[in-house]
Formats: C-alpha cells, sequence, structure tokens
C-alpha cells in the first residue's frame, strides 16, 4: 500500500503586533530619571530654597507667589512664606497679651495674614482708645501698645508701612487748612516717631501714609468709630533685591519726609 502523500502548508504573514507597552515604560524611566535630578538639585541648594519648595507643596496657593530670584541667581532671593508669617502673628500676640490693659484693648487690635503681608489694625472705640478725639498724639495706653509692637517687629528683618486712617465726621479745630487728611497723616507719623524711638529701625518704615476716610473697615459705617484706626503692615521682604538697584542719580533733590502734614504736636479738639 503506497505511503499517504505528505503536504506541507507554508503560512506567511509577520508576528503578532507587540503594542505600546515600550511607550509606557519609556515614560515612566523618563519621569524616574527627572526626580532623580530634582532631588539631586535640591540637595545642592540652600536651606531656605528647601523650605520654600517644601511650603509650596503644603500651600500652592499661599507661597507659589512668594518666591523668586535676581540675576545673582535662582534662589537667592526668597520671600518668606506664610508659614513664617504665622509665627511672627503668634510672637505679636504673644507680646500683646503681656500688657496690664490687654483685656481692655483686645477687641480693638486685630492681626490678619494678606497678601502684602502681616496687617495689623490698632482701632479706636467710641471714646478713644489708641488717640484721643482730634489729637495726633496716641494716649499713654496707645503709646504703650506702640512701645511693645515696636520691640517686637524691630528683630525681624521686615519692612513696615505705616497707615492712618479717620471716619467721616468733618474735623471741627478750628484750623481752616486742617483737615482728617492732615490728621491721618499727622497720627501715622506720630506713631512712626514713637516706635523708632523704641526699637524699630530708622530704614525699617517703608512709607507713612494718610487715607483720610478713603478706606472705611469692611461692613462699617462712614461715621463708624472702628475707622479711625492705625494700620501696621509688616511687608513680606526678599534678599538681594536692593543691591541691583541703579545708583541714584546725584544731581536730583532729596526726597523729603513722606506724607508729613502740619505739626503732630498740636492738640486740637474735635467734635
Amino acid at each position: 500500500m503506497p505511503n499517504p502523500p505528505i503536504i506541507i502548508k507554508k503560512i506567511s504573514g509577520h508576528a503578532g503586533h507587540h503594542g505600546g507597552a515600550w511607550k509606557v515604560a519609556y515614560a515612566d524611566f523618563v519621569t524616574a530619571l527627572m526626580a532623580l535630578f530634582i532631588v539631586l538639585w535640591l540637595l545642592n541648594t540652600s536651606k531656605q530654597v528647601q523650605e520654600a519648595v517644601g511650603g509650596y507643596f503644603k500651600d500652592p496657593s499661599g507661597t507659589a507667589k512668594l518666591v523668586g530670584s535676581t540675576n545673582k541667581g535662582a534662589g537667592e532671593s526668597i520671600d518668606l512664606t506664610k508659614e513664617r508669617m504665622k509665627e511672627i502673628k503668634a510672637a505679636l500676640e504673644k507680646q500683646v497679651r503681656s500688657l496690664p490693659d490687654f483685656e481692655k484693648l483686645k477687641s480693638h487690635i486685630e492681626m490678619t495674614i494678606t497678601a502684602e503681608g502681616l496687617r495689623i489694625e490698632l482701632t479706636e472705640g467710641e471714646n478713644g482708645t489708641f488717640f484721643e478725639s482730634g489729637n495726633a498724639l496716641p494716649s499713654p495706653r496707645g503709646k504703650e501698645l506702640l512701645v511693645a509692637l515696636a520691640e517686637e517687629l524691630g528683630k525681624l528683618p521686615n519692612r513696615i508701612s505705616i497707615e492712618g486712617h479717620t471716619d467721616n465726621k468733618p474735623y471741627s479745630g478750628g484750623l481752616q487748612s486742617y483737615s482728617n487728611w492732615e490728621l491721618s497723616v499727622d497720627r501715622g507719623n506720630a506713631t512712626r516717631r514713637i516706635m523708632q524711638s523704641s526699637g524699630l529701625r530708622a530704614d525699617q518704615v517703608a512709607q507713612v501714609r494718610g487715607f483720610a476716610d478713603q478706606q472705611p473697615r469692611p461692613n462699617a459705617k462712614p461715621d463708624d468709630p472702628a475707622n479711625r484706626r492705625i494700620t501696621l503692615i509688616v511687608l513680606y521682604v526678599a534678599k538681594d533685591t536692593t543691591q541691583d538697584a541703579p545708583p541714584a542719580d546725584p544731581s536730583a533733590p532729596a526726597n523729603a519726609e513722606k506724607n508729613v502734614g502740619q505739626s503732630a504736636e498740636k492738640n486740637i479738639e474735635k467734635k
């Protein structure tokens, strides 16, 4: 019986497609490599940069905008973070609580961390808390508080902005040329003088501004006594930002004292 014929069938074609799994693996490798480079960079940066990066991941909306640099190199100019401002706020509150009249003053002292820095509001009561009505000089109680704040703020590298505010009641001290504008500025300058003689450095005051009744407190009526207030702003600061400033023009006239109103030494009564 003859052997059956052997039939060999050849199947042409390519092996099955292996897919795109290699792309995923390659992407993971590149990501890991980038993370390694970032870690190596952080290990060689200053402590300030490391704290700023850590603060960003803890609070992206609060600290990201506080990180900056100059042309001296990235990371050499770092603003104080919000976490640091919270420490400053706590230290100031502790200092204020040590005052003998703290229980009477606590409802008139408000500290808030804002985009500018730490905002300290010293608001007046109906009968005057820190300033007597119409007087540009602080009362003994107000002076005691300003001295306590100056002792603590003088330890900081931050610059301070001082603002004077009034309510919308017209000034009636008998001088037609003197108004709430002059009073708000004079109170700001009186505050500056006391604080600079009590611990605040001469170069620490960034500006003194008087707003009269143009910036009432939120949800307060224009004639609310709380609108009569002194505001201290502990500003965020950055290192080495002033070293790159162009030299001053020697031909320019010297700047006069900021926002100096009429004499703050006059005791003028207000309605």
